[in-house]
């Protein structure tokens, strides 16, 4: 959620700033929500005023009482309808709070200086490491099927098309990268292993970003209006919703594997095949939480943790940084981590590192105090995925598949998987 106090106080520089992004809609939200402000802010004068009115009466009420006894009638009166009032005053104040907040969850959050302007055409690499094969071999959809890892078809029998269906060493890999992973980030990175819920509150889940502007690309069950997470980010970041933590012991880090479940709505027909674009999948995911002034150097810290996975992996990539129109609507600034998949001829996504600023926190209202007595400031929430499974399983087959038809695995993943390669005569 935007700082509503500064929209109040500098408000071209929140439209500026926001303008960057290149979504028209922004700047009507944004007039709604000062006229919103200027109505809530106008209610609470209102209101103060009843109140002082209130208690204005209420002394000379005592003083009447004490020197003469019970108050007249049309005294009395008087106070019930100031009472009534007040009420009133109360319930449209308690309105117009209500939709002030309602309307600013659909404003995303402000692009940090340093995010190039444009679209998707102006993604930005800043860094590569290792050499990308050249295009060609099978894809690994093709791989997946021949080796007996990936049953796409009986997996669409159970659930339809989106949900691929591991089997034998496949599961097997997935199990593999998982357990790989966690290792990696809790004995070597330092992050604390969670493992939360699957279902989460509406609360919960409005706290990151997801609700209410996409609730439809989410599943919810009913009546008891939960949702299943779409990523691990959604319990970790709002764990400590409500909380004024010691500013002392941050940063603050965790890591958990979960499933997460997403409709992708709008992207049928595209990248459909084998492990490209699912509704479930794995993956292990990174966050961080930290004060304002950390929070840049933060962002680069947890990227780099989430490369070292695709080295360890062996695996060609690169660091993009994202343009303003491409960034997600919680983000400040992202890095995408792609890597190289030369079956099916494309560098493919496995993490996207953000650094929400305080745009979450203040949704989730996460707060530290800098030192003992000190004022509570909010924190700042970053997030990575460290890294997700489909993609990099794609990878993985397609990149180290050899002339014999099996797959050769990384020298990270054998102790995990309990072999060297995957199929092979």
């Amino acid at each position: 959620m935007i700082d509503l106090r500064l929209l109040r106080t500098s408000p071209d520089v929140v439209r500026a700033a926001l303008a960057r992004r290149g979504d028209g809609a922004v700047g009507g939200l944004l007039d709604e929500l000062q006229a919103l402000d200027e109505r809530r802010r106008a209610l609470q004068a209102v209101l103060d005023g009843l109140n002082a009115e209130r208690n204005v009466g209420a002394k000379a009420d005592a003083e009447h009482v004490k020197a003469r006894g019970a108050l007249p009638t049309d005294v009395v009166a008087q106070r019930k309808a100031l009472g009534a009032r007040i009420a009133e005053a109360e319930g449209a104040l308690r309105a117009a709070e209500a939709a002030l907040e309602a309307k600013a969850l659909y404003v995303p959050n402000p692009p940090l200086a340093d995010v190039p302007d444009g679209d998707e055409s102006c993604r930005r690499v800043v860094r590569e490491w290792g050499e990308p094969a050249p295009a060609g071999g099978r894809p690994h959809w093709e791989l997946g099927e021949r080796l007996g890892l990936l049953d796409s078809g009986r997996g669409a029998k159970l659930a339809g098309s989106g949900f691929p269906l591991l089997v034998g060493s496949g599961a097997r890999l997935a199990r593999a990268l998982i357990a790989f992973m966690l290792d990696l980030h809790t004995r070597e990175q330092g992050y604390v292993e969670l493992a939360p819920p699957l279902l989460v509150r509406r609360r919960t889940i409005q706290a990151t970003g997801q609700v209410p502007k996409f609730e439809d690309d989410l599943y919810r069950t009913a009546p008891d209006d939960l949702f299943l997470v779409p990523t691990a980010e959604v319990p970790l970041t709002a764990l400590h919703g409500d909380e004024i933590l010691d500013g002392t012991t941050l940063p603050l880090a965790y890591t958990a594997y979960t499933p997460c479940f997403r409709r992708e709505a709008g992207a049928a027909g595209k990248d459909t095949r084998g492990l490209l674009r699912v509704h479930q999948f794995d993956k292990v995911e990174l966050v961080r939480l930290c004060r304002a002034a950390d929070s840049a150097a933060e962002h680069e810290i947890m990227t780099g943790h989430a490369e070292t996975v695709l080295r360890r992996l062996e695996l060609p990539y690169r660091v993009v940084l994202l343009p303003t129109g491409d960034m997600g609507f919680a983000s400040a600034k992202t890095y995408d981590l792609e890597v190289w998949a030369p079956g099916t001829g494309a560098w493919l996504e496995v993490s996207s590192a953000s650094n929400c600023t305080d745009f979450q926190a203040r949704r989730a209202g996460i707060r530290c105090r800098p030192a003992p007595g000190a004022k509570p400031e909010l924190v700042h929430t970053l997030n990575a995925s460290g890294v997700a499974l489909p993609r990099t399983i794609a990878a993985l087959l397609e990149t180290r598949q050899r002339p014999d038809g099996s797959v050769a695995l990384p020298a990270a993943l054998v102790p995990y998987a309990g072999t060297d390669r995957l199929g092979g005569r």
